[in-house]
């Protein structure tokens, strides 16, 4: 399974120059967070064995991402909460389900709550769980080898263990023992 970070966001841009939060809910990528998104999906697309599936947070940066592999493979993403950041951050803050759903019309949303998102901050513990859940459902399924999962830093930290920069992949083996961990 391949671990694909979302492209720069408005949020990662500010965040990077001031150093402070800057009070953006679910932020859109940049113009490099664009183009980090493009370069992925013609990385990816190329990938042997091919991908046949797609997974993807609901928040706008994460699909903002996918949608050029998506586009270029012919895949419509599966849209999945376990891969959703802790919120521990204004950009954490989602849209409601509706909102998401008039904007990505072709994508089903029906299983989440309107408001999917949590209120506060995950504890390390519910992170580490819901990483787990994830892992353990990936590896159940017998096309995880040619599956990109499109997340966040957190998330993606807990599920292997490494610190992908925007735009960036890792290769994970869900059936191995977990290395991910907590910030």
């Amino acid at each position: 399974m391949i671990l694909l970070r979302h492209g720069q966001s408005e949020y990662n841009h500010a965040m990077s120059t001031t150093g402070r939060d800057p009070r953006i809910p679910d932020p859109s990528l940049t113009a490099l967070g664009e183009r980090q998104a493009e370069a992925a999906a013609r990385a990816l697309a190329e990938s042997d064995p091919p991908i046949t599936r797609i997974l993807v947070s609901p928040y706008r940066r994460a699909l903002q991402t996918a949608a050029p592999l998506a586009a270029r493979l012919g895949i419509v993403p599966e849209v999945t909460g376990l891969l959703r950041e802790r919120c521990a951050s204004s950009c954490d803050i989602g849209r409601p389900r509706m909102v998401v759903a008039s904007e990505w019309p072709h994508l089903d949303l029906s299983h989440l709550d309107e408001i999917w998102w949590p209120r506060r901050a995950e504890s390390e513990a519910q992170v580490m769980g819901r990483a787990a859940e994830f892992l353990a459902l990936a590896a159940a399924r017998p096309d995880w080898e040619t599956t990109v999962a499109v997340c966040h830093w957190g998330i993606a930290l807990a599920i292997c263990g490494e610190s992908l920069d925007n735009g960036t992949w890792a290769r994970v083996d869900p059936t191995a023992p977990h290395r991910g961990e907590f910030w």
